[in-house]
C-alpha cells in the first residue's frame, strides 16, 4: 500500500470502479485509474463530485476512507471499512466495556503528547515553548484541570504571533488550511482505529451524539501539531497562497509523505498512527499495560532538531 491521498476540491469528476481501480473521469475529459490498494483516503469537496457504490465499496473493502467536506473544507461525513479485522467483535465488546478510570488515563497520555508537541512547535519556529512543556506535569487523569484548554488559549496566538487569531473565525484563510489539514489527518486515525479492530465511536473522551467518530478525534489530537507546523510553513511561504488551490493542498498533502521520528525510528504519518492504534488495541484487550502515542516529533526528520 502506498497511502495515496486523493483530492477532488477543484472540479467536478466522477468516481468509478473498473477492475482493481479507481475509474476517474475528470470534467476535462481527462481519465486516470488508481489501485484501490494503494489509496488511503480520498477527499471530497467540490459539490459536483459524483461516485459509484460499487467505487465506495471497493474503496472500503481496500480499507480506504472517504472524507466528505463543506463548502469551508470542515468534514461533514466519513466512510470507513466496518469488517477489517478478524477478531473485531471481540475488541469491540472489550473496548464498550472499558472503565471509565481507564479512559480517563489513556486521555491524560493523549494530551500530555499534545501539549508537548504544540509546545515544540512554538520552541522551533519562535524560540521559546511559552510554558507549555511544563503544563504536561499539570495534567491529571481525564485532565480535570482542563490543561488542555489553558494550553491551547497560550498556544494560538504564539503560533502565527498574531493576538487576533481566533480558530472560530471562519473568515481567517489559515482556519480553512487547519480544517484542511485536520480532515485528511482525522480520516488516518479512523483508518488506522478500523484496521486496529477498533470501534471509532467508542471514544476516550469526545462524545457527541452527532459525531460517529470521536475515537479518530481523540486519537488525532497529538498528531494536530504536525499540521500546525506545516500551516504555518506555508503561511510564511510568500510563494504559496493562502487558498484551497492545488499548490496549497499539496503542500498540505506532502506533510503525510515524509517521515517523522516514532520511539527513534523513521516512519511515516500513517504508519505511527498505526502503531497508536494498535497500541490502544492493546491496552483494550489488556495485552499492554500503557498506552504510546508513537509521535517523537511534530517534524519531519530532516526538520527535527
Amino acid at each position: 500500500m502506498t497511502n495515496r491521498i486523493l483530492d477532488f476540491s477543484n472540479g467536478a469528476a466522477h468516481l468509478g470502479a473498473k477492475g482493481g481501480a479507481l475509474d476517474i473521469a475528470l470534467a476535462s475529459g481527462d481519465r486516470h485509474a488508481v489501485a484501490f490498494e494503494d489509496i488511503a483516503a480520498v477527499v471530497l469537496a467540490h459539490p459536483q463530485v459524483t461516485f459509484s457504490q460499487a467505487a465506495v465499496a471497493r474503496l472500503a473493502a481496500a480499507g480506504a476512507v472517504v472524507v466528505i467536506c463543506n463548502e469551508k473544507f470542515m468534514p461533514v461525513a466519513m466512510t470507513m471499512p466496518v469488517e477489517s479485522h478478524w477478531y473485531q467483535a471481540e475488541r469491540f465488546i472489550r473496548q464498550a466495556a472499558l472503565t471509565e478510570p481507564k479512559r480517563k488515563r489513556l486521555w491524560q497520555q493523549v494530551v500530555k503528547a499534545k501539549i508537548h508537541l504544540q509546545g515544540e512547535v512554538l520552541e522551533h519556529w519562535h524560540g521559546s515553548d511559552a510554558g507549555l512543556k511544563p503544563m504536561t506535569k499539570m495534567v491529571g487523569s481525564g485532565d480535570p484541570k482542563n490543561v488542555e484548554a489553558r494550553a491551547a488559549k497560550l498556544y494560538w496566538p504564539r503560533l502565527f504571533q498574531d493576538k487576533t487569531f481566533f480558530r472560530s473565525n471562519d473568515e481567517d484563510p489559515r482556519n480553512a488550511l487547519l480544517n484542511y489539514g485536520y480532515a485528511v489527518m482525522r480520516a488516518g486515525a479512523a483508518r488506522a482505529i478500523c484496521a486496529a479492530g477498533l470501534h471509532p465511536s467508542f471514544g476516550l473522551h469526545h462524545a457527541n451524539k452527532l459525531n460517529a467518530y470521536p475515537l479518530a478525534d481523540d486519537l488525532m489530537e497529538p498528531f494536530r501539531p504536525v499540521v500546525d507546523a506545516q500551516i504555518l510553513s506555508i503561511c510564511r511561504n510568500p510563494e504559496i497562497p493562502l487558498d484551497m488551490s492545488s499548490p496549497t493542498k499539496a503542500a498540505i498533502l506532502s506533510m503525510l509523505g515524509r517521515r517523522f521520528l516514532s520511539n527513534g525510528e523513521s516512519r511515516t504519518i500513517f504508519d505511527i498512527l498505526a502503531r497508536c492504534a494498535q497500541s490502544l488495541a492493546g491496552v483494550v484487550l489488556q495485552k499492554e499495560g500503557s498506552f504510546d502515542v508513537g509521535l517523537d516529533s511534530a517534524f519531519p526528520v530532516e526538520e527535527a532538531r
